[in-house]
């Protein structure tokens, strides 16, 4: 069996929000956060991307939040829902840099799905010698509704860009397989890689938010966009987490975060 070589969780902040964009619960409600003092489950909503090496090319999986967050956010108000924190040093490209990864040296950045968490530093590959790929599903929504913006989706992430696209279940490089699992968005796609050492991995991004949400019994949040999909995709997941033993790794889990073994300091081989 082919494997990756080497894999970094690469770690930028959190953002912040109600718990039941995250996970839906009885008597749970959503507020913004000028009503933080409210009697409303607040909770940390951490955010990664990955860094996968092979013997035929460098994957960036994900892009995580914008520097420039609060204003580029502004026209959709998400800014007052996801209030986002990093250190000056864990925005995407300073982690990079501390990596000593340039961003010449990345060949592919495949984005989960456009959701603006995680398409949010894909502008800074436009110059670059990356391809730039989504699943065929997400590029035909994201790119195709009218107005700048809908739900967590915003053009001005991702529209100025070249996408290549990803259809169906994908043996991608070497030890890495995409996945898709639509019902979060339209096209919201799972990595599956495998390593000599730490075995099988799969990177659930949004497809499950955290281990609650997987269950079992599966815990939607708020944020689908087709709940039979998200249903689905999830014991798809599960299914393969049978066949592979799979680590899970769920796209904004604030427990595990903690737990993974996380870039500079340490990677998976």
């Amino acid at each position: 069996m082919a494997t990756a070589n080497k894999l970094s969780v690469i770690p930028c902040g959190a953002m912040h929000a109600n718990l039941p964009f995250l996970l839906l619960k009885p008597g749970v409600s959503i507020k913004p956060r000028s009503e933080k003092d409210a009697k409303v489950d607040w909770v940390e909503v951490p955010t990664h991307c990955v860094l996968v090496e092979t013997d035929e090319g460098k994957i960036l999986w994900d892009t995580s939040c914008p520097e420039d967050w609060e204003e580029r956010w502004g026209p959709t108000g998400l800014q007052e829902f996801f209030p986002y924190d990093a250190a000056d040093d864990k925005y995407l490209d300073r982690q990079l840099n501390t990596m000593g990864v340039g961003l010449d040296e990345i060949d592919y950045v495949v984005l989960s799905h456009l959701h603006f968490d995680h398409a949010g530093n894909a502008n800074m590959f436009k110059n670059t010698n990356a391809k730039l790929l989504c699943s065929d599903k997400e590029k035909e929504f994201a790119l195709n509704f009218e107005g700048d913006f809908q739900g967590a989706h915003l053009k001005a992430d991702y529209e100025d860009l070249n996408w290549e696209i990803i259809s169906g279940d994908t043996e991608f490089l070497p030890g890495v397989k995409m996945i898709q699992t639509p019902g979060h968005t339209p096209g919201c796609m799972s990595m599956q890689v495998d390593l000599p050492d730490s075995g099988t991995m799969i990177f659930t991004s949004d497809a499950v938010y955290m281990g609650e949400s997987y269950g079992p019994p599966a815990a939607p949040a708020a944020i689908v966009n087709n709940l039979e999909d998200w249903f689905a995709s999830v014991e798809k997941l599960r299914g393969i987490q049978e066949k592979t033993n799979a680590t899970m790794v769920f796209g904004h889990d604030a427990e595990q975060i903690k737990e993974l073994r996380k870039a500079p300091e340490a990677s998976y081989t």
